[in-house]
């Protein structure tokens, strides 16, 4: 097997270094504010398994830029508010990634440290989809 150049870890620390992250307990205290969007990046399957932060809004991983972008065909009127977002997915690598790849677009945001793994131990509310 070739080596990699750049090991994933190696990508997300040098994400995390660039970005803006939210301990647990902090976003836990900004729930409620309407000036805030918690984006849940994480696999439908996640999320059903796991629940979500309620009033989070789903986007998928793979069409976060195209969700982010006012130009592409796939743009959500969500991303185009003048709000706070946090991006979130299980446990803080994937949204480091997204968070510097949006911010690289000239997006403004912030991802959850932690991710969702420890939103329950720190008392954060969960919500689960009833259909």
């Amino acid at each position: 097997m070739k080596p990699l150049k750049t090991t994933a870890a190696d990508m997300v620390a040098r994400a995390r270094a660039q970005i803006e992250e939210i301990d647990t307990p902090e976003l836990i205290a900004m729930l409620g504010d309407s000036n805030l969007v918690v984006v849940d990046i994480r696999d439908p399957r996640e999320r059903q398994r796991s629940g979500f932060i309620p009033g989070s809004f789903h986007a998928p991983r793979g069409m976060i830029e195209f969700w982010i972008d006012p130009d592409s065909p796939y743009f959500k009127e969500i991303f185009g508010l003048d709000k706070r977002f946090v991006f979130h997915c299980a446990s803080g690598w994937r949204s480091a990634l997204t968070v510097q790849t949006v911010n690289a677009m000239g997006f403004d945001a912030a991802h959850l440290k932690e991710g969702f793994s420890t939103w329950e131990k720190h008392g954060g509310p969960v919500e689960f989809k009833t259909d």
